[in-house]
């Protein structure tokens, strides 16, 4: 693996969890990121279902150079021109698309697409996606992850949907690399997300510490 996508899966492994954005403007957006980063979370993304996406990922970048700031929901070439040329850190999409991964590729962001079986994991890997997100994940759970984890061991896994602060250290502990976040995190107003951060950021030190009741994956 290129030193850059080892450098970026170091940084994601590190975050934990990736709040996932989505909202009716960018100026909605950003404010959700920053609302989160308050919080605590160390990495974000902003969908494309979210209206001018690119320039909600753009002002992110320029005002928090700490924070890991992604684009998702990338499901066209143009989306992918639009969220490099913002400056996005790392892409993902709800679905495979190889062609989509070997620009991302040759442009050296890495993008993370969406997969669910074996099959689906093991072709994103072969298309050069340095990590799967393993996606909708809360329908089959931490025991799925766990269980495609015993023959793809290699394959790192960010699993997306249903992810809560109870269950956090269950995925963690299932071998997922780190976890999208969304409806139990990016909610309510500016002081519930920042809130819900906390809680996220809480749960994650303890189990760094040892005193969650799940282990550091990978």
């Amino acid at each position: 693996m290129p030193p850059p996508m080892r450098s970026f899966l170091e940084r994601l492994a590190g975050a934990r969890v990736v709040a996932v954005i989505r909202s009716d403007s960018p100026a909605g957006a950003v404010a959700a990121a920053h609302a989160v980063v308050r919080g605590g979370i160390t990495s974000v993304e902003v969908a494309f279902s979210t209206p001018r996406t690119e320039e909600a990922v753009a002002q992110l970048r320029r005002e928090l150079p700490e924070v890991l700031v992604g684009a998702g929901t990338v499901i066209e070439p143009g989306q992918l021109d639009a969220a490099c040329s913002a400056g996005a850190q790392f892409l993902m999409s709800p679905h495979l698309d190889p062609d989509i991964v070997a620009q991302a590729t040759e442009r050296g962001v890495p993008f993370l697409p969406g997969a669910l079986t074996p099959t689906e994991i093991h072709a994103a890997w072969r298309a050069g996606a340095p990590c799967v997100k393993v996606f909708p994940a809360a329908q089959l759970g931490p025991r799925y992850l766990a269980a495609i984890r015993v023959p793809l061991p290699h394959i790192p896994l960010l699993a997306t949907g249903g992810v809560t602060t109870a269950n956090l250290h269950e995925w963690l502990d299932a071998g997922a690399v780190a976890l999208g976040v969304g409806g139990s995190l990016v909610r309510g107003s500016e002081a519930d997300m920042t809130a819900a951060a906390r809680e996220f950021a809480r749960a994650i030190e303890a189990i760094a510490n040892g005193d969650g009741s799940g282990r550091l994956a990978h």
